[in-house]
């Protein structure tokens, strides 16, 4: 059926009706001769499964370039339908291609079922008349096809049969196939193929048009952050898979969720511009990987007892054992260090049910202590061997083992002062767990934290927003998580939100930071303004000065406004508190609108009453997003103020 020369990966192949061991050994070539992002049997695999998983592979390997190396498609329709007919040859018990008299060794051996195998096929198909994808919906019907059957036959050659790991293995492989998607958008708009969801495209101002003509900016951006959360949303829930297989086949999944998660971090580390070029993931940042894998299986495994560590269900940390007792300790400790903070904050934790207000308290409590560290005392060195031993202890509480690394000698971290981490982290993780909130957005805030160590100003907004996004996006990202959403639009507008109550602090702030040697203001906006650094420690704004605080604010009003549509996508239970967070800070940023930006004086703030006022209304007031955003308009319509209906000072 296939002619000479039809298809690269049939030169060395075996005559029809070969014997299993030749037909066996031209497999085991295939798998470890064509290149893929990962061995297809590593060495983390039981060596008995070796044969098995190449023999698996190469059926794949096959039905794939049938499908995608053949240029007429028609042609590849008609060679499909051999490949299928080969198929139902090989469970009549009656295999010929050599492909199939391996892959019959396999099939009998461990009992697979044909349909995954044909329901790949089904995917090869419809890759030759379908092109465009119009929704998520006939997106992840797909993946239902071309993805899910893979995980399953893997696991059949494991021993698992049952209905929970098959689920779990789906939703990995849907994210593996989805970050393929959004890392190969150039390659496959070479192949005339686009498996965006156009509606979503469109949400963002995008046309199938746009898309293959790669026209790159904005809108594309928006669009795959996206993209990228929901698949990073589909890993997390595959994870638990890994703690239910034995042995090193739990590293061998981790591994491949891990790598498909680096491929959503390599798109974001270059900018998310997939229409010109594909990421990468490079081979150390695959040793990486396998080595963070390893040290989970070696420190997690399996759902069994443990003994130093536990992994609760769906969680894929194995935090440090901490009792019921324990845990209240720190929860309770946590609610002493906000309290002392007096922050704008604590008031609206209690407008959230206990286990939210709890949660939120301990994230505060980790934030305050991270700023203390970075803000206390002139000591460079000190403050920063402060920061990597609090980026330590987080790693140590969420894994249950971990070592700082002071110069050059690693240690254990078991003894002295440890800034607070044995009381703030049992309930740190216990919050992390039950909201399944990443830790890397703690490891961002930290690093926001050692950028004020050695970064004192900011050559452009752009550089400016990493800043943000890191001491104040962070936070937004990781409330959310504790407010509840399903939607993924919105941890992008609780980013905006963070960034927005940033930018008010810096603009309230600029004198302050200017007397300790921080500017946080764009030096290309000051240029643009004709603004001196010197500008900002004087004792009255200048015409200038207050022209640029103008522009800022309304960079941060205009993402008030867009942020502000995350009232309607968290939960409920936590709208109101969002509400007053959204208000205090808006309200703050109206009053130093209406007092002209004179903040070099007295420091502005909303007053105690105006703050209880606030509360009221977030208690007991109506929580929408429309008065958000006419409240924020009359505040600046308002000479009298925010608030109150008195100009500050």
């Amino acid at each position: 059926m296939l002619r000479a020369g039809e298809l690269k990966i049939a030169a060395k192949l075996p005559a029809d009706g070969c014997a299993p061991e030749e037909a066996q050994a031209y497999t085991r070539w295939l798998a470890t001769h064509h290149y893929e992002n990962f061995n297809v049997a590593s060495w983390l695999l039981p060596k008995e499964l070796h044969q098995h998983f190449y023999n698996l592979y190469a059926y794949c390997r096959w039905a794939d370039d049938l499908g995608d190396e053949i240029p007429v498609r028609e042609r590849a329709l008609e060679l499909l339908d051999w490949w299928e007919r080969e198929l139902n040859a090989c469970y009549e018990g009656r295999p010929s291609h050599a492909v199939f008299v391996a892959l019959r060794e396999t099939i009998v051996a461990k009992d697979v079922p044909k349909q995954p195998f044909a329901d790949l096929l089904k995917a090869f198909r419809q890759d030759q008349v379908v092109k465009r994808y119009p929704t998520w919906d006939a997106v992840l019907d797909y993946c239902v096809y071309s993805a899910n059957p893979v995980g399953r036959l893997v696991l059949y050659l494991c021993g698992y049969r049952d209905e929970e790991r098959q689920r779990l293995s789906d939703a990995t492989c849907t994210a593996l196939q989805l970050a393929n998607f959004w890392q190969d958008v150039s390659r496959d708009l070479e192949m005339g193929r686009i498996y965006i969801p156009l509606n979503r495209a469109e949400a963002h101002g995008l046309s199938e048009q746009d898309i293959a003509g790669r026209k790159f900016d904005a809108r594309y951006v928006s669009l795959m952050k996206e993209l990228i959360e929901y698949t990073r949303a589909l890993f997390e829930k595959g994870m638990p898979l890994a703690k239910k297989v034995e042995g090193k086949l739990s590293v061998d999944l981790e591994m491949f969720s891990r790598g498909g998660v680096a491929v959503l971090d390599s798109i974001e580390a270059m900018g998310y511009d997939t229409l010109h070029r594909r990421p990468e993931v490079s081979k150390v940042k695959q040793v990486g990987l396998l080595g963070r894998a390893l040290i989970t299986h070696l420190l997690g495994g399996s759902d069994r007892s443990r003994k130093g560590g536990f992994a609760r269900e769906g969680s894929d940390y194995a935090a440090a054992e901490s009792t019921e007792a324990e845990i209240g300790a720190s929860y309770s400790h946590c609610h002493q260090i906000a309290r002392r903070a007096h922050s704008n904050f604590y008031p609206a934790f209690f407008l959230l049910p206990k286990a939210k207000r709890d949660g939120i308290v301990a994230l505060y409590a980790f934030m305050r202590l991270i700023d203390d560290v970075s803000d206390e005392g002139a000591d460079l060195a000190a403050k920063q061997r402060g920061l990597a031993r609090w980026r330590a202890a987080l790693d140590e509480a969420l894994t249950g083992q971990s070592q700082a690394f002071d110069g050059n000698a690693a240690r254990s971290l078991q003894g002295g002062d440890l800034y607070g981490q044995r009381e703030v982290l049992p309930a740190l993780v216990d919050t992390m767990e039950r909201f399944r909130m990443p830790a890397r957005y703690l490891h961002d805030l930290i690093s926001g934290a050692e950028m004020d160590l050695t970064i004192q100003e900011y050559p452009s907004f752009e550089r400016l927003k990493e800043y943000c996004y890191r001491v104040a996006g962070t936070v937004g990202l990781t409330c959310t998580h504790i407010f509840g959403f399903s939607d993924s639009r919105a941890l992008d507008l609780a980013e905006k939100l963070g960034l927005a109550f940033q930018l008010t602090n810096i603009i309230r702030d600029v004198r302050e930071d200017y007397s300790i040697g921080r500017i946080y203001l764009p030096e290309e906006d000051l240029a643009r303004y004709g603004v001196a650094k010197e500008d900002l420690g004087r004792r009255e704004a200048t015409l200038g000065v207050r022209e640029l605080l103008r522009f800022e604010a309304d960079r941060a009003r205009k993402l008030y406004e867009e942020g502000a549509q995350l009232l309607g996508l968290i939960e409920e239970d936590s709208r109101g508190t969002l509400w007053l967070l959204v208000h205090t800070y808006s309200a703050l940023l109206a009053r130093i609108e209406s007092a002209d930006f004179a903040v070099f004086g007295e420091r502005v703030r909303l007053s105690k009453p105006e703050k209880i006022m606030l509360m009221a209304k977030a208690r007991f007031g109506r929580h929408t997003e429309e008065n958000i955003l006419a409240k924020c308009d009359r505040d600046r319509r308002r000479a009298g103020g925010a608030v109150g209906g008195r100009r500050a000072g």
